[in-house]
């Protein structure tokens, strides 16, 4: 079992989903380029622009995702065992 709210996180993959909609609600299935570029920037992944479909995250940007997945999607109440 995860230590993240499976709700939670299917709602921020559908506010990601909208917000970078286009047209009546198309959306492409990645991240948009601009924030990706903006996470290499600083330094949290590396370079998006090839023609591997992933991206590795830098020990920085592995920390402030944990950070940030367990403020978005943490569950509340008691912690699962792993």
């Amino acid at each position: 079992m995860s230590d993240y709210d499976d709700a939670k996180i299917q709602e921020a993959v559908l506010a990601m989903l909208t917000v970078f909609s286009f047209g009546d609600g198309r959306s492409w299935k990645g991240y948009d380029w601009a924030v990706m570029n903006s996470l290499h920037e600083r330094g949290l992944i590396t370079n998006p622009v090839k023609a591997a479909k992933s991206v590795y995250l830098t020990d920085e940007g592995l920390a402030a995702g944990t950070k940030a997945a367990k403020h978005l999607f943490g569950q509340s109440g008691t912690k699962r065992p792993v």
